[in-house]
């Protein structure tokens, strides 16, 4: 465990020096953590931004992002300098004119399916026709339904969309106020272990990154405050493979959830990855090509080009891969 927080933390420290008479100029980073990304928590638990930047007389402001939709709104309205989503997420807000860059990989994750209650008869994506279904529009769960639907021969069109954030799709299922619902863990995983809920349809290469965002213009103007941050992270990183217990923890703190539901998220949730780069390139892309057919969207976007603007691994070059 020494040798592998020695080795990022001198990481951290080789970026160190070279931002911090650069970093000057800047009051504050604005960064979000979520219980979907869990590196995020080690992250803020440990500290690690504030005592990497106190040095500079820089500000963290931590924001709490309940999905992929809202990190994209804050990072648009400028609320936000790095959001967590998922890559094609992430593409999609771009395509949209969201201005990020996805700069960082925190986790390869099956964290979406789509989940129905044992009663409902639901047993393929066929028999989500003429059905209502919970989803967050413009995340994961959200494309992965709409992917699992045109596998099968439908669309939008053919399901009763109700919209409705995470947890409120949650509620929504175990009220029966919808038939099924585009889950998102570690709520998805309450309703599997704690509900008996069950996951009908998984398909976990249909799940795309777990990706950390910048703003374009805060990359543009404080590129080294991007690479410390990402050096940061990688800390974090280590550090919740090395202390599963620690990860653990956090997210039951975070969560207010037992350790059998967070035991079932993390059993799902490769953390062995950091830097992006050409495998996350072709899952987006996949994805957005998919979309694409799906009539989410147009077909005049170049979506190659896109998600090539979208991914930028020059911040986390020292990484490695």
């Amino acid at each position: 465990m020494k040798v592998v927080l020695g080795l990022a933390l001198g990481l951290l420290a080789s970026v160190t020096t070279f931002g911090q008479a650069l970093a000057a100029e800047l009051s504050e980073i604005r960064i979000d953590w979520a219980t979907y990304n869990p590196v995020s928590l080690v992250l803020k638990n440990d500290g690690l931004l504030e005592k990497e930047f106190s040095k500079d007389g820089i500000k963290v402001t931590w924001v709490q992002s309940a999905g992929s939709n809202k990190a994209l709104e804050f990072l648009n309205a400028s609320s936000l300098d790095f959001g967590s989503t998922a890559g094609a997420a992430a593409l999609i807000g771009r395509v949209n004119g969201n201005p990020i860059k996805s700069v960082y990989v925190y986790s390869r994750p099956e964290w979406t399916a789509l989940v129905t209650r044992k009663d409902t008869g639901i047993a393929k994506v066929a028999d989500l026709k003429g059905k209502s279904i919970a989803v967050t529009r413009g995340t994961d769960p959200h494309i992965f339904l709409v992917r699992a639907l045109a596998e099968a021969g439908l669309s939008e069109k053919d399901v009763k969309l109700v919209l409705l954030q995470h947890a409120d799709g949650k509620l929504a299922l175990q009220r029966g106020d919808v038939d099924a619902w585009a889950g998102l863990d570690p709520i998805m995983a309450s309703a599997e272990v704690e509900n008996g809920d069950v996951l009908f349809y998984r398909k976990p290469e249909n799940n795309s990154w777990g990706i950390l965002n910048v703003r374009e213009a805060f990359a543009k103007e404080h590129p080294e405050v991007v690479s410390r941050v990402i050096a940061a992270y990688e800390v974090a990183r280590k550090k919740a493979i090395a202390e599963p217990g620690v990860l653990k923890a956090a997210l039951v703190t975070a969560t207010k959830l037992p350790d059998s539901v967070i035991a079932k998220q993390l059993e799902r949730t490769d953390l062995s990855h950091s830097r992006i780069g050409d495998e996350q390139r072709e899952t987006i892309e996949a994805a957005g090509i998919a979309l694409q057919q799906a009539g989410v969207i147009k077909t005049d976007v170049d979506v190659k080009k896109v998600t090539s603007d979208l991914i930028d691994p020059t911040y986390g070059s020292a990484l490695g891969q």
